[in-house]
């Protein structure tokens, strides 16, 4: 019998609040319920905000007031969802950090938001997001089950370019492969976002895990992006589901809009979309979605059994990897396939 599932991949885009993004997500996240959904991806930081186009007032060796100004207005619009600066890995997910006196709960409550979400609607939801922890932002992804909430969380390892200046570097332990089982069928996912996937050893070790649901939530709009996804698929024989949000530059968040260095003109798209869905063999089963700034919900039957068969002839991780010659190890960081 196949094991088929139906996944989607929302193109949604950050809104001028947490909250009304947080909206957003729900609603979305109904809207591929109704429509027998089972597990959703949502953009690279759409929780917080992609900074794109903000250069936050920083050349070498010089800072202007007004940047640390949209800094602070940005700091204020992530997420706090109670970690640690190092990453608490299991403590966190667990729910093991202490709590202050006359709290509930660790964070802003983005956590508990997410998980009721994913349990009143039955579907997997995995966002992108930008994390406050300390002084620090990380951009990260989040996996919420709608049996067990939070499953796992990860922090991007290598900011791109500007990113640097906002986004501190996550540790490579997050790198850990989650499982679960919908509807009966096994699922081992990771994400790499955006740029990590163009890292060659960062992808080998998800591949050495046995990944067969592949998430890649990104900023990245250029036509290079689908050749990059249709590699992953075919090489690590995964689905999988690449989310990026679609924005007119009108409707970026203020903590942009509102400073002239990252003016532009209103009615051009600061980023034209493109997520899409791959097969295990590199093959398109949706085309990349462009252009379509709200309502851009992607939705496909996936067999996962395809994984499988596309093992005959290819196992990067396994019996094409020659791995009495060649051996990665990764810093803090089980390579080999999670139970």
């Amino acid at each position: 019998m196949p094991r088929k599932l139906r996944l989607a991949v929302s193109q949604s885009r950050t809104l001028a609040t947490l909250s009304e993004t947080l909206s957003s997500l729900a609603a979305t996240t109904r809207e591929a319920a109704a429509r027998g959904v089972d597990l959703i991806l949502f953009p690279e930081a759409f929780l917080g905000g992609y900074p794109r186009s903000c250069d936050f007032g920083a050349t070498v060796g010089s800072r202007t007031d007004q940047g640390r100004e949209q800094f602070l207005q940005y700091f204020r619009s992530c997420v706090d969802l109670g970690d640690t600066p190092k990453g608490a890995g299991d403590d966190w997910i667990e729910r093991r950090l202490p709590v202050a006196k006359g709290d509930d709960f660790r964070g802003d409550g983005t956590r508990e938001y997410l998980e009721r979400v994913a349990k009143e609607t039955g579907v997997f939801v995995v966002t992108g997001l930008v994390e406050r922890s300390g002084g620090s932002l990380y951009c990260a992804v989040v996996y919420v089950c709608p049996r067990m909430g939070c499953i796992g969380k990860r922090r991007k390892v290598m900011p791109t370019g500007s990113e640097r200046l906002v986004w501190a570097q996550g540790h490579p332990s997050t790198l850990r492969a989650v499982t679960t089982r919908i509807k009966g069928v096994k699922l081992t996912m990771a994400a790499a976002i955006c740029w990590e996937n163009m890292m060659p050893l960062l992808r080998y070790s998800l591949y050495s895990q046995n990944v067969n649901l592949w998430l890649a939530p990104t900023a990245d709009a250029r036509d290079t992006w689908l050749p990059l996804m249709r590699t992953v698929g075919n090489e690590g024989r995964c689905v999988v589901l690449s989310a990026i949000t679609c924005v007119r530059r009108r409707n970026l968040p203020p903590w942009i809009t509102g400073f002239p260095s990252s003016a532009g003109p209103e009615k051009s798209f600061a980023c034209r979309g493109g997520s899409c869905i791959i097969g295990p063999m590199g093959n398109v089963i949706m085309e990349p979605l462009l252009d379509v700034e709200d309502g851009g919900l992607l939705v496909s039957d996936v067999d996962f059994d395809d994984c499988d068969r596309g093992r005959l002839d290819l196992d990067v991780a396994g019996s094409y990897s020659r791995n009495d010659a060649f051996k990665l190890t990764v810093e803090g960081l089980d390579i080999d396939p999670p139970p």
